[in-house]
């Protein structure tokens, strides 16, 4: 099985460099592409697999094929891979918004993966929820999979929509937990901590609170009602989140996030078929 990866973007070289050193494939297996001759010459220095500038000289060979460049690139793009592509070739695709039918119309094939990963994947904490076109068949969802994980953990979901859906939870979601703890390191300072204890208090007692969750049955209301006594401290923040209906916010916040994604899918559409 060879893979080809196409665009050494951050997110790209996050999935070549873990593909790379899983127990999947080789480097005689993986080749990643990109059209940048800086980058490409960096991406020799790392000596991992084979890098190439033309597509030609290494799409042919590829049976998964990851595409991992910006959404606005792919008429220009796919222009350029149809003539390439082989109908058993699996596309992997993880731009934002691009449907499986415009990939299937714009490159010609038909079995397509449509994923969509979150930035912990640089560091192998990653979640990638991805769902498939009907030509793909279980092995080969299966081989997805595997591929998928090297960069974390990964969700089989039903329809292009619980894309769209996951992109408002794991997709933008770090993005949630970084602005909550920038508010939190914000507060520690006011109460006179420095910028070093204050980062060391909120990323602590996240990892903690996140691995006290991982490894018991308990709800996060659990959890909470654990920590929290009547009339104590924790109690008091967590009756000042209720007043100002900090839940309802977050919950809006993950559904703009859904409703951007399904915008961003309609306007990527109309784009590949204008």
């Amino acid at each position: 099985m060879k893979v080809l990866v196409i665009g050494a973007g951050n997110m790209g070289l996050a999935y070549a460099k873990a593909l790379v050193k899983s127990e999947y494939l080789s480097k005689s297996n993986l080749m990643i592409s990109d059209t940048d001759p800086a980058r490409t010459e960096e991406l020799k220095k790392i000596s991992r697999f084979d890098v190439y500038v033309n597509l030609k000289d290494c799409l042919p060979k590829a049976d998964i094929v990851f595409i991992a460049v910006k959404p606005y690139h792919t008429e220009e793009l796919f222009a350029e891979l149809k003539p390439m592509t082989k109908k058993d070739q699996v596309i992997v695709s993880l731009m934002a918004g691009v449907k499986i039918k415009s990939i299937q119309e714009g490159l010609g094939i038909v079995k397509v993966v449509r994923a969509m990963p979150n930035l912990p994947a640089q560091i192998g904490k990653g979640l990638t929820s991805f769902t498939t076109s009907a030509e793909v068949s279980r092995l080969e969802t299966s081989t997805v999979q595997q591929l998928l994980n090297t960069t974390g953990k990964s969700v089989h979901l039903d329809t292009e929509n619980d894309i769209d859906a996951s992109t408002g939870i794991s997709g933008s979601g770090p993005a949630y937990v970084f602005y909550f703890m920038q508010s939190m390191m914000e507060a520690a300072k006011k109460m006179g901590f420095s910028d070093h204890d204050s980062k060391v208090l909120v990323s602590q007692t996240f990892e903690g609170a996140v691995e006290l969750f991982n490894q018991s049955d308990l709800t996060p209301t659990s959890w909470m009602n654990k920590v929290a006594s009547k009339g104590g401290t924790t109690r008091a923040a967590l009756d000042s989140m209720d007043d100002n209906n900090i839940k309802d916010l977050i919950e809006e916040a993950a559904y703009a996030a859904f409703n951007r994604a399904v915008e961003l899918g309609k306007e990527q559409n109309k784009s590949t078929h204008a």
